[in-house]
């Protein structure tokens, strides 16, 4: 396990307010609309929209405190990209960030417009991460990997953190997973705060390699994604990330595509929040879960607002599992 919770601690300390703290609620309507108590953990409500400033603050942090931080570079389907971004530029640090050129084209502009050097790339994310390589070994630049840089991971921990400090029971937390910095921090972080709570993987099943590396406790070939899940929708797995997760989260689901659709939908009109299709995994999993979060108390992160307004009216109104309840 290469997490520690005397870091993830200081980490948190030192996270910028925008970050920190995010709300933690109950929400009534959609937990009734499940069959089980919800408590969101709301991390959409910053400059980036997403978790990921939790990770890279934590890592720019430490880069300076080490004197090496005079630029970085990262591939990024966008959200990293961004929080790395917008530390950068509140920091002086320079930050480039290598994208798909098939990327969500509202990431794209943010992270430019935080200032970001943005260099497109054709194929998957993966071809991203070599040309990221290719330029930090040229240029100097410090790597950051999510997942791999244990920063990412220690920093989205935080979340976990704050999640333990809810009052009363806490059954689960179902959290959504790619690359798996944010599904082994908060893992790491409850299993050693609040061990009786289950952590529980959720990833689309058109991008199921991390789920099937840790069902299988190896990395195994998977084909190429087809989610609408960009945030999540990697296809290799990180040797040590996949010990990480072994370690500190208990199962790991897979979810369809109509379920994350209706799950985007159901928070919308429930929770009156917007979310992009990798943040709604948690709830698609507990719509999908046959019963198994009946009558208990389930949190879930919504990791990500990151959605054109066109993209998410075009999904959830074609949905046919239209539910207009009432907003919490």
């Amino acid at each position: 396990m290469r997490l520690d919770l005397a870091r993830i601690l200081v980490a948190r300390s030192r996270l910028s307010p925008v970050f920190r703290d995010t709300p933690q609620y109950e929400c009534g309507p959609l937990g009734e609309a499940l069959g089980c108590r919800l408590v969101l953990k709301v991390e959409t409500l910053n400059p980036v929209r997403s978790f990921k400033g939790r990770g890279t603050e934590t890592v720019l942090d430490r880069l300076q405190e080490d004197g090496t931080a005079d630029a970085v570079v990262c591939a990024s389907a966008g959200n990293l990209g961004q929080a790395l971004a917008f530390g950068g530029r509140s920091r002086g640090i320079g930050v480039t960030v290598v994208a798909s050129s098939a990327a969500n084209p509202l990431k794209i502009a943010r992270m430019r417009t935080l200032g970001a050097d943005v260099v497109l790339v054709d194929g998957e994310i993966e071809k991203a991460l070599e040309m990221a390589a290719r330029i930090a070994t040229e240029t100097g630049a410090f790597l950051v990997e999510d997942s791999k840089d244990i920063g990412t991971c220690e920093g989205a921990a935080t979340i976990g953190v704050e999640l333990a400090e809810l009052p009363g029971e806490l059954d689960a937390v179902v959290v959504s997973l790619g690359a798996g910095g944010l599904a082994s921090g908060v893992g790491f972080a409850l299993r050693n705060l609040r061990g009786a709570t289950e952590t529980i993987c959720v990833q689309p099943e058109n991008a199921p390699a991390m789920t099937l590396a840790l069902r299988a406790g190896r990395p195994v070939e998977v084909g190429a994604p087809n989610t609408i899940a960009d945030g999540v929708a990697g296809r290799y797995v990180l040797p040590e990330v996949l010990d990480d997760l072994s370690s500190a989260t208990d199962d790991a689901v897979l979810v369809t595509e109509a379920g994350i659709i209706e799950a985007m939908r159901l928070i919308h009109v429930h929770a009156g929040l917007v979310v992009e299709p990798a943040a709604a995994l948690g709830v698609a999993s507990i719509l999908e879960s046959a019963g198994r979060f009946d009558g208990r108390t389930v949190a879930t992160i919504l990791c990500g607002s990151n959605v054109t307004p066109t993209d998410f009216d075009h999904w959830t109104r074609e949905n046919p599992l239209a539910d207009h309840g009432a907003p919490c």
